[in-house]
């Protein structure tokens, strides 16, 4: 049985002096392929430091996260664009997109941002990871003109509405599922009943939103099998059923060769 976490912060400080064993648990849980959204500048080099660590199972994305976008955005996007240039490390563009949860100060520059980067990621035929956190309306009306043919990516954490979900599919593009569809009050599992699995990819946003029953502590991704269970809960298939179909939307988003 075989998962993929497309979506961990596994460099950042939060996990300082045990990345190691935080590997070792994941290869234990069955969590094969993790995928690293870069944030900014601030982390590049810790993240790219770790996948060197970790060849084959690590596979690093390149962008500016929206929260990271300030008055010097341009600088920060230069930077992603050396990267993008002179690399063929990246396995996709993010974590991008707009938040409007912390502060709606940067939304203009947040939009110019992500437009950018969406541009950059047609260009590469790569797919985009999108963080859209209060933001689904702003963000998808900025997306869906610029979608192509082949044109995919994932709207991370997705906690939306049976609405929002058909949009995004409609798109072509896939919804991770994370650690919030545990949560005791989540609405999602009634929200996803109403969407093909086939749609999904699995997440955890460590060092973010841990599942039940770890929730309030650290994330990393051998928790993915909490959320895992709970999918196969939802749709009423076993475990290794949502292992086999999420893993394999992964490697359809990802370009990964089977084997």
């Amino acid at each position: 049985m075989e998962f993929i976490d497309t979506h961990a912060h596994l460099y950042t400080d939060e996990f300082e002096g045990d990345q190691t064993q935080v590997m070792q648990r994941a290869r234990e849980a069955g969590v094969k392929k993790v995928v690293l959204p870069a944030i900014d500048s601030k982390s590049h080099q810790a993240m790219l430091k770790m996948v060197e660590q970790y060849p084959g199972e690590l596979f690093p994305l390149m962008g500016l996260h929206p929260t990271s976008v300030k008055d010097d955005y341009q600088k920060e996007l230069a930077v992603v664009e050396k990267y993008l240039s002179e690399s063929s490390l990246f396995y996709g563009i993010g974590e991008i997109g707009i938040d409007l949860y912390w502060d709606k100060t940067h939304y203009k520059e947040q939009s110019d941002a992500f437009k950018i980067q969406v541009g950059w990621a047609k260009q590469l035929k790569q797919p985009v990871v999108i963080h859209t956190r209060d933001s689904f309306a702003e963000t998808f009306n900025l997306l869906e003109p610029m979608v192509e043919d082949g044109f995919t990516g994932i709207f991370h954490c997705f906690g939306g509405s049976v609405e929002e979900a058909k949009k995004a599919i409609a798109l072509g593009f896939y919804l991770g599922i994370g650690g919030v569809l545990t949560f005791k009050n989540s609405k999602l599992n009634e929200v996803l009943k109403q969407v093909d699995i086939n749609h999904l990819v699995l997440e955890t946003d460590s060092p973010y939103l841990a599942p039940t029953p770890f929730r309030g502590k650290r994330n990393e991704s051998s928790y993915l099998i909490q959320v895992a269970d709970k999918l196969a809960e939802v749709y009423q298939i076993s475990v290794e059923e949502v292992a086999r179909i999420t893993t394999a939307n992964a490697t359809k988003v990802f370009q990964w060769k089977k084997g």
